[in-house]
């Protein structure tokens, strides 16, 4: 199911499924049929009723307050980035916004300097949607191009996986912040996420956690083909003005072996036309 019903009663009942007993200072008692905490020992630890807190799994009260939302935080032990989505799921949004027929075009100025950077760079939309790319950065993936889905290819070309020495890292991290990130009010990105979960378990199981994180820059290992294996930092920057663009970037530490082997990754990258223009 893409379009959930109850998005907060669903994220508090996976968060609490994942804190043991002894996480939250109980010590377990008899056979628990049940993985986590149990929701009475939620209320409890949150200081409400446990009908009140069954209200909010089950759907039936949707406006909690920001102190229960905090308080049901800190029982969940949620950082920051998972605080912060519970209190946006927690208050009442507005009214949906007309379904676009497609992506904002990326700026101009940002699709200029994504062709002039000597660094791979890609812009995406909030879905991980590829808008635009540079050579260099094709070359590290030959999926990264416009149109792409740098998610779906994760998940389900084989190239892509083989890409990634730490496939299942990798994967874990690009779920949680696609949930951050992702509008799933968007008909294209509810299509996306319902064909994810028809064609992925291991999608579906990291979905169903529901866990939370803003992307942070961190260094990516990468087994390429061509050059062996490379390390290279990951930024994220956001493109102010185009709801939810953002232009990644990756750079080695100079005068690394990862640094050479991307001189020469581009090198090979070079087009007939480049090498032409050099003679």
């Amino acid at each position: 199911m893409t379009d959930e019903p109850n998005p907060l009663g669903a994220y508090v009942r996976a968060r609490r499924e994942q804190v043991t007993p002894e996480e939250a200072g109980i010590t377990p008692v008899g056979t628990r049929r049940v993985p986590g905490l149990r929701r009475e020992e939620v209320a409890m630890l949150a200081g409400i009723s446990a009908d009140y807190y069954l209200r909010l799994e089950q759907g039936r009260d949707r406006n909690p307050s920001v102190q229960v939302l905090e308080s049901l935080a800190r029982v969940l032990r949620l950082d920051a980035a998972a605080t912060a989505h519970l209190l946006r799921l927690g208050t009442p949004r507005p009214s949906r916004r007309p379904a676009r027929s497609g992506p904002r075009p990326v700026p101009a100025g940002i699709a200029q300097l994504v062709t002039t950077l000597a660094l791979p760079a890609v812009v995406e939309d909030r879905a991980f949607g590829v808008l635009a790319v540079n050579p260099l950065a094709t070359a590290l993936s030959p999926r990264l191009v416009a149109g792409a889905n740098r998610l779906w290819d994760l998940f389900r070309d084989p190239a892509e996986q083989d890409l990634y020495p730490d496939w299942e890292t990798a994967t874990e991290g690009a779920v949680a912040v696609f949930r951050e990130s992702a509008d799933t009010d968007d008909p294209r990105t509810r299509d996306l996420i319902g064909q994810l979960l028809r064609a992925s378990p291991r999608f579906g199981r990291l979905w169903a956690r529901h866990d939370v994180r803003t992307c942070e820059g961190a260094p990516v290992r990468f087994a390429h083909p061509q050059v062996g294996e490379l390390v290279l930092h990951r930024e994220k920057l956001d493109i102010g003005g185009t709801d939810g663009q953002v232009l990644l970037v990756y750079h080695p530490v100079p005068g690394t072996d990862s640094a050479d082997k991307l001189a020469l990754l581009a090198s090979i990258a070079r087009t007939p036309a480049d090498a032409g223009r050099r003679t």
